[in-house]
């Protein structure tokens, strides 16, 4: 880790019992609530595994999410609103800020095969001496973004969702910072459908080490 270019991940997290509606019609609630800590559990013990990363951000409303975050030496910051995954990067953004931070990596919870030598060599790719500077990776189908990483913490505002590769490029060549789409094996696999949830099964087949609690709920669902 490089004290110069101190680097905290942000990680939005909704609450447990609201996410990933869209497994609804394939999943009970309580096996969606499961499916989404397991994902969630094997980010943060990514993150705390990566040399790069210097502290974690968990942003979040639940109560659950806080205890498992602070299992995994991570801190929390507050969102009672929970009103997007934008508004609640921005947050996490925000505090990274206060705490010194010198650029951020804005990761998703829903991508648990997250392999800590990758996202440690992502971030050696993206450090510079040139600033701003802003680092997309796209999800599997190109559209959206799964991270982000800024230098500054501040380079553009965040937007995800659909169509959110292509508005952080806009919006970073808008901002004059230098901008690169870099897509990492393990970064790319979110999960909001039950193709999803299928196409990382096949990923998880093929690598191996990471994800355990993802690869146990699979198992336990005859996915794996």
């Amino acid at each position: 880790m490089s004290a110069a270019l101190r680097t905290i991940a942000v990680l939005p997290v909704k609450r447990f019992a609201s996410a990933k509606q869209r497994l609804a019609e394939d999943f009970s609630a309580g096996t969606r609530r499961a499916i989404v800590e397991a994902m969630v559990t094997d980010v943060l013990v990514a993150l705390r595994r990566s040399t790069e990363v210097d502290q974690v951000l968990v942003v979040t409303r639940d109560l659950g999410v806080e205890a498992l975050a602070h299992g995994y030496d991570a801190d929390t910051v507050g969102d009672p609103e929970e009103r997007s995954h934008s508004d609640a990067a921005v947050l996490g953004v925000r505090e990274a800020i206060a705490r010194g931070a010198r650029r951020v990596v804005l990761v998703p919870g829903d991508c648990p095969a997250l392999n800590p030598k990758e996202l440690d060599a992502l971030l050696q790719r993206a450090a510079t001496d040139q600033e701003p500077a802003v680092v997309v990776v796209p999800d599997r189908h190109g559209d959206g973004t799964n991270a982000l990483v800024l230098t500054p913490p501040d380079a553009i505002i965040p937007s995800f969702g659909p169509g959110s590769h292509e508005r952080h490029v806009r919006a970073a060549n808008d901002a004059g910072a230098r901008v690169a789409v870099d897509e990492v094996p393990s970064l790319v696999l979110d999960v909001d459908t039950a193709d999803d949830l299928d196409a990382l099964r096949e990923a998880l087949g093929t690598w191996h080490g990471n994800a355990a609690h993802t690869r146990g709920m699979l198992s336990r669902l005859g996915r794996l």
